[in-house]
């Protein structure tokens, strides 16, 4: 009897930051959404099923965040008050759903694109898809750790070879993509996003993700330089980073350098 596949489905949720911090996601739209519907903070907490603290927190969160108010208190009436959105307010859940659009629309369309893929060729497929993504890194591994805090957690993804890539998302992304120790899982890197230090001992810098490796090429560009480095084994890491730069640092093909970016930069997926 011949043994069926298991298929891979593609999933994935829209989250917009702001200076290195979370914005919006989902749960926050969903949020100012049913604050909209009932003008009152208190019936959209028990709607979304958070608490009173708990939503205002959000909200005044997302509102200091914003450049113009989002949200209004109003007082007295014939209904007694209530919050109230601005068109500022209404106008990014609309941005906001918008792109949750396309993004699902590019999601159905890898996944046609996919076909027949299963667990056993994902491998393969990520590192064709790692070659035709613009200026990104995508690294496939195993969740060793999960570390949560009150809105973010800090992710441990251990590649084949052992070396450890670090992620801060939202609570929110963890739980919609079931991510849990001991699940696959990939991380993406952008390229712009990497720093280059040369030097064999540990770079002293306040960056969570610092990754020995050598180089395999520097290719100059009108402005900016891609340079790739080898790291833990066959994984290849790209960073852009101005011409100016890479001729500062002298970089050549076999030199040791470290590969680094922040905890906050990486974008967590899974297959």
């Amino acid at each position: 009897m011949r043994r069926s596949r298991k298929q891979i489905e593609v999933s994935g949720t829209v989250s917009l930051k702001k200076t290195d911090m979370a914005f919006l996601g989902g749960e926050r739209i969903a949020l100012l959404e049913k604050i909209d519907e009932y003008g009152s903070i208190s019936k959209a907490a028990k709607a979304v099923g958070v608490s009173y603290k708990t939503a205002w927190d959000t909200i005044n969160t997302i509102n200091d965040m914003s450049e113009k108010p989002l949200f209004i208190r109003v007082t007295g009436g014939k209904s007694g008050g209530g919050t109230r959105l601005t068109e500022e307010g209404k106008d990014l859940i609309r941005t906001y759903r918008i792109i949750e659009e396309e993004h699902e629309k590019f999601l159905t369309n890898l996944e046609d694109k996919m076909g027949g893929v299963d667990e056993h060729s994902l491998e393969r497929l990520i590192k064709k898809i790692s070659k035709q993504a613009s200026a990104r890194n995508i690294f496939a591994g195993t969740i060793e750790k999960i570390v949560p805090g009150e809105t973010r957690s800090e992710v441990t993804l251990t590649l084949k070879q052992g070396k450890t890539i670090v992620a801060i998302i939202t609570n929110e992304s963890v739980r919609s993509l079931g991510l849990q120790k001991g699940s696959d899982a990939y991380a993406i890197v952008k390229a712009g996003s990497v720093i280059i230090g040369v030097g064999k001992q540990k770079m002293k810098v306040s960056i969570r993700n610092k990754l020995p490796g050598k180089i395999v090429s520097v290719t100059p560009g009108a402005v900016n330089s891609e340079v790739k480095v080898e790291i833990a084994g066959e994984n290849i890491i790209s960073a852009v980073i101005t011409n100016e730069c890479a001729t500062d640092l002298i970089l050549k093909n076999g030199d040791p350098v470290w590969a680094m970016f922040k905890a906050s930069s990486v974008i967590m997926g899974v297959g």
